[in-house]
């Protein structure tokens, strides 16, 4: 009887233990999903801030472009979050330090769209330069560049080296020739000969598709070809491109403006030298053209949360709010 009575006891003691660890196993998981949703809102919340700052930077970036005339060159000392920016430097195609908002810090960059290759107005010696520095045989570079003026053209009729829609049409997945401008940078992955590794290898970063000429340039029309890039807002990669450039040079080029925009071709002569001095000067140009690419990076204090905004914003006067928002785009890094 004793030994039954046991036999029971131990029964009940080890049911008990399996319960005990199943409330423990259930309360671990309701812990560990309290969590999550806890880190969850948390980072939703510091998402949240960290894109409204950023919002806040491209709009501060809007104001100084608007209040200096889109001028290359901007400074500042109305910010009334912090002392510390009432001396920043608003620099149009250079780094900006860091500006404190709202708890956290937005990074702002502008660049000038004119410091890139425009698909729908460079002419071929601009995009045939743009391909120079590439790791491409030269046959491949003429199948490029004449398919990207096919592309954008109005007619059927193929250069040399081009495509037009029967090609395209002949492709496994068939599509037409658009003869007309792009609409994007990205439009040109569909472009005979660009591939994405030529394209996403460095290509997208020297391109853009802003429609109009020059500021400049009044009473032009806008479809005028276009040669030249400012120089001042080239990026690095396109600058290489640029016949006799070297990488020390470029260096020295992009530490110079560091400090100053080069303002007239002495400056660029003294920095180059007469002989690349001589074998750029075809291809360059001081003007600037009212298209700008703003891109703004918000971020809070303590934490590892950024949200970034890209925006092509194009300033005109004449328009009631003096801009006018061309694309944008919401972007996590």
């Amino acid at each position: 009887m004793f030994e039954h009575l046991k036999n029971k006891s131990g029964i009940a003691l080890f049911l008990v233990l399996w319960v005990l660890v199943l409330l423990s196993v259930i309360v671990g998981e309701f812990c560990h999903a309290m969590r999550t949703e806890v880190n969850i809102t948390r980072n939703f919340k510091e998402m949240t801030e960290s894109y409204y700052i950023a919002e806040a930077g491209l709009n501060r970036a809007v104001i100084e472009l608007i209040k200096n005339g889109g001028k290359p060159f901007i400074t500042t000392g109305d910010d009334q979050d912090a002392e510390a920016n009432d001396k920043i430097r608003w620099r149009i195609n250079v780094e900006i330090p860091p500006i404190s908002y709202a708890g956290g810090q937005f990074e702002v960059q502008i660049e000038n769209e004119y410091g890139k290759i425009n698909l729908n107005r460079a002419d071929q010696a601009l995009f045939k330069m743009m391909l120079g520095r590439l790791d491409l045989e030269d046959t491949e570079k003429d199948v490029i560049v004449d398919s990207i003026l096919d592309w954008r053209d109005e007619d059927d009729l193929h250069r040399i080296n081009g495509a037009e829609k029967d090609y395209y049409l002949s492709l496994p997945n068939p599509y037409p020739c658009k003869n007309g401008d792009f609409d994007s940078i990205e439009e040109l992955l569909l472009v005979r000969g660009v591939t994405s590794e030529i394209f996403h290898g460095g290509l997208k970063d020297m391109i853009t598709v802003y429609p109009d000429t020059p500021s400049g340039e009044k009473g032009v029309n806008t479809k005028k070809a276009q040669s030249r890039v400012n120089i001042n807002s080239a990026p690095s990669q396109l600058l290489l491109s640029f016949p006799g450039m070297t990488n020390d040079l470029v260096q020295s080029f992009m530490e110079y403006r560091k400090e100053k925009d080069v303002t007239s071709t002495a400056d660029l002569f003294s920095i180059l030298g007469e002989e690349v001095y001589q074998a750029v000067t075809p291809f360059i140009t001081l003007e600037t053209v009212p298209y700008y690419m703003i891109k703004s990076m918000g971020s809070i204090q303590g934490s590892r949360v950024k949200r970034g905004i890209q925006v092509l914003v194009k300033i005109d006067p004449k328009k009631e709010k003096q801009y006018n928002i061309l694309q944008w785009i919401d972007r996590i890094e």
